[in-house]
C-alpha cells in the first residue's frame, strides 16, 4: 500500500479512491488539490481536517495545492446542504478569499526551493475569463445531463430527501465549475489528483471524467470521512452552534483550546489520531496510558497542546494552559486582565463606574446589574449558597471592596457553576 493512504488508513481518515490512484502515488511526485469555499473570512476547524490532509501529503513528498473558492463560492456547493445558500457581493467574497489564503500560507510549506512546495490558487483567476457560451460549449457538452444527474448530491435535492424540494439552475452547475477547476489545473499544473470530503465524491469525479472526455487524460480521486463525533452529532459547533474559528480574533485561544480539552475519551481517541501529527506508536501508548487512568484525562490534554500549538503557537497554547490553571484554582488573585477577558470571552457583561461600585453591596450589585432580576432573587439565591463573586462564596454582608477587582478592573458574579456575568469597572 501507498504509505500516503496507508497513514490516512491507520488514521481513520481514508473513505475511497478511485482505482489506480495508490499506483499512481507511488510510480511519482504527484499534484493533488483540495477545495476551500471563501463563505467567511476565517476557516473553522471543520476544515482542519483538509488542511491535514493537504500537510500529510506534502510530508510524503508530493505537492499539495489549496485552491480557495473565489469563483465557486460566488455559487455555492449543494453537497449535503438542505438549502439553497445565500450568495455573497463579489467585494466580500474577495476580501474572504485574500483572508483564506493567509491562513493556508501558515499550515503548508509554501517557501524554499523543493518541486513539491505547496500552491494557493484561486478558481476566479481563471474562470472570470471564460464567457458563459465559451463554457457551454467548451464544457458543458463534455458532460451529459443524466451523469450530472445521477450524482447523490443532485438526487437527493430533487428528490426532496435533503429536506427542500429541487435546486436551482446555479447549483446544478456547480459540479461542472468544479470539473473545470480540476481539467484546467491537469492542463495547467499538472495536478493528477483531487482530495476531499466524502460529500465530494460526485464532484470530484465530474472533473476526471471531464479530463478523460476533453484531454483524453487520467486523473483520480480520493476522499475522507465526514467527521462527527461518536455519539453522531456534528463536529465543530459549540452547544449554542456557533463556529470554532482559527481566526484567534474570532475564537480565542483559550476557547479554541478548551474545545479539544473538553474532548469526550471515545471523541478524544480518534480526533488524536485525525488532529495531530503524533505518530502510530506514541498514539496507541497514550490511548492505553488513558484507558489505566481515565481521570488524568492525559489523552485530551495532549491533544489540546498538540492542535493549539499547531493552529496558533506554543506561546497561546501556553497561555490558554496558564489561564486554566488559574480559573479552576481557587482563587483569581494572579490572573491578569489580558487573561481574563480571553477566558470570559462572550460572557454577559455591563460597565459600571468605579465610583458607583466600591462599598456596593452584593444584593444591590446582583440586581442593578441585572445578572439577576431583582434583589428578592438575588437574596434566594445567597440564601442558597449559590452566589460567588471571583469564585468565592459570599453572604448577604459581602459589599465590593477596590482589592475585590480583578486587575482593577474586572469581577466575575457565578449563580451556581454555570450562570456567569462579568462587572467591568471603568
Amino acid at each position: 500500500m501507498n504509505s500516503f493512504i496507508e497513514e490516512l488508513k491507520w488514521r481513520g481518515l481514508f473513505s475511497d479512491m478511485m482505482p489506480g490512484t495508490d499506483e499512481q502515488l507511488d510510480k511519482e511526485m504527484t499534484t493533488a488539490y483540495i477545495g476551500f469555499d471563501p463563505t467567511a473570512d476565517s476557516l473553522h476547524i471543520g476544515s482542519l481536517i483538509q488542511i491535514k490532509i493537504l500537510a500529510h501529503f506534502q510530508q510524503h513528498g508530493h505537492k499539495p495545492i489549496a485552491l480557495v473558492g473565489g469563483a465557486t463560492g460566488m455559487i455555492g456547493d449543494p453537497s449535503g446542504k438542505s438549502a439553497e445558500r445565500n450568495l455573497l457581493d463579489e467585494e466580500t467574497l474577495l476580501h474572504y478569499v485574500d483572508c483564506l489564503k493567509n491562513q493556508l500560507s501558515r499550515f503548508l510549506n509554501f517557501e524554499g526551493n523543493e518541486t513539491n512546495k505547496a500552491e494557493l490558487v484561486n478558481n476566479y483567476d481563471w474562470m472570470k475569463q471564460i464567457s458563459f457560451l465559451d463554457f457551454a460549449k467548451n464544457v458543458g457538452k463534455n458532460i451529459t445531463v443524466n451523469y450530472m444527474m445521477a450524482k447523490d448530491s443532485v438526487k437527493k435535492r430533487l428528490s426532496g430527501e435533503a429536506g427542500v424540494d429541487g435546486m436551482s439552475f446555479t447549483e446544478f452547475t456547480y459540479q461542472l465549475i468544479q470539473g473545470y477547476d480540476f481539467l484546467h489545473l491537469y492542463q495547467n499544473n499538472g495536478v493528477k489528483l483531487q482530495m476531499g470530503g466524502s460529500d465530494q465524491w460526485g464532484n470530484i469525479t465530474t472533473g476526471t471524467e471531464l479530463i478523460r472526455r476533453k484531454a483524453q487524460g487520467t486523473a483520480f480521486a480520493l476522499t475522507v470521512p465526514l467527521i462527527t463525533k461518536a455519539d453522531g452529532s456534528k463536529f465543530g459547533k459549540s452547544e449554542s452552534g456557533e463556529n470554532y474559528w482559527l481566526d484567534k480574533k474570532k475564537t480565542s485561544p483559550y476557547k479554541f483550546y478548551q474545545f479539544w480539552l473538553n474532548a469526550t475519551d471515545s471523541d478524544a481517541e480518534r480526533f488524536i489520531k485525525f488532529y495531530t501529527f503524533l505518530g502510530q506508536e506514541e498514539i496507541e501508548s497514550l490511548i492505553a496510558e488513558h484507558q489505566t487512568d481515565p481521570g488524568d484525562r492525559k489523552l485530551q490534554k495532549k491533544l489540546a497542546e498538540e492542535v493549539t500549538v499547531w493552529v496558533h503557537s506554543r506561546e497561546d497554547y501556553e497561555r490558554s494552559l496558564r489561564a486554566s490553571e488559574i480559573l479552576f484554582s481557587k482563587g483569581m488573585e494572579n490572573m491578569t486582565s489580558e487573561i481574563f477577558t480571553e477566558i470570559f470571552d462572550g460572557v454577559p457583561n455591563k460597565e459600571i463606574p468605579k465610583s458607583q461600585i466600591i462599598g456596593l453591596n452584593i444584593v444591590d450589585l446582583l440586581s442593578e446589574s441585572g445578572f439577576l432580576k431583582s434583589k428578592s432573587e438575588a437574596q434566594r439565591q445567597i440564601k442558597g449558597n449559590a452566589i460567588s463573586v471571583n469564585k468565592q462564596k459570599v453572604n448577604s454582608t459581602f459589599a465590593i471592596n477596590e482589592t475585590d477587582l480583578v486587575d482593577s478592573q474586572f469581577l466575575l458574579l457565578q449563580k451556581g457553576k454555570r450562570e456567569q456575568f462579568i462587572v467591568k469597572v471603568i
